[in-house]
C-alpha cells in the first residue's frame, strides 16, 4: 500500500516554473514506478509523464516534452515533476501515482496501471 500526497502547486505566470513534489508513504516505494497525470476542467484525464523504480527510463506526452522533467529521490520516498515554460493550456490539476505492479521493466502511460493515486494540485498558469 502507497499513500502519494502532492504539494508545489500554484499561480505562475506565462513562462514561468513550478516543481510539483509526491510524497509517498511506505518501505517500497522504491519499488513502484511513478507517473504525473493531469485533468483541466471539462477534459479527460492526460498523461504527464512516468519514470521507471530505478529512475532508469522516463516517458513524456508529447504536450510537454522539453519542458517538463520527471525525477525521484527514492532514499527520501518522494517524486518531483519539474515544470518550465508553463502555458496557459497546463493549467490543470496535477495527480501523482504509483503503480499497481513492482518493478515494472519499463515506464508506463496507461492510468490503468496505476493503483495509488494522490488527491491533486492545482496548476494555474496566467496569461
Amino acid at each position: 500500500q502507497v499513500q502519494l500526497v502532492e504539494s508545489g502547486g500554484g499561480l505562475v505566470q506565462v513562462g514561468g516554473s513550478l516543481r510539483l513534489s509526491c510524497a509517498a508513504s511506505g518501505r517500497t516505494f522504491s519499488s513502484y514506478g511513478m507517473g504525473w497525470f493531469r485533468q483541466a476542467p471539462g477534459k479527460e484525464r492526460e498523461f504527464v509523464a512516468a519514470i521507471r523504480w530505478n529512475s532508469g527510463s522516463f516517458e513524456y506526452g508529447d504536450s510537454v516534452k522539453g519542458r517538463f522533467t520527471i525525477s525521484r529521490d527514492n532514499a527520501k520516498n518522494v517524486a518531483y515533476l519539474q515544470m518550465n515554460s508553463l502555458q496557459p493550456e497546463d493549467t490543470a490539476v496535477y495527480y501523482c501515482a504509483a503503480t499497481r505492479l513492482l518493478y515494472l521493466r519499463y515506464p508506463t502511460r496507461d492510468g490503468g496501471d496505476y493503483a495509488y493515486w494522490g488527491q491533486g494540485t492545482q496548476v494555474t498558469v496566467s496569461s
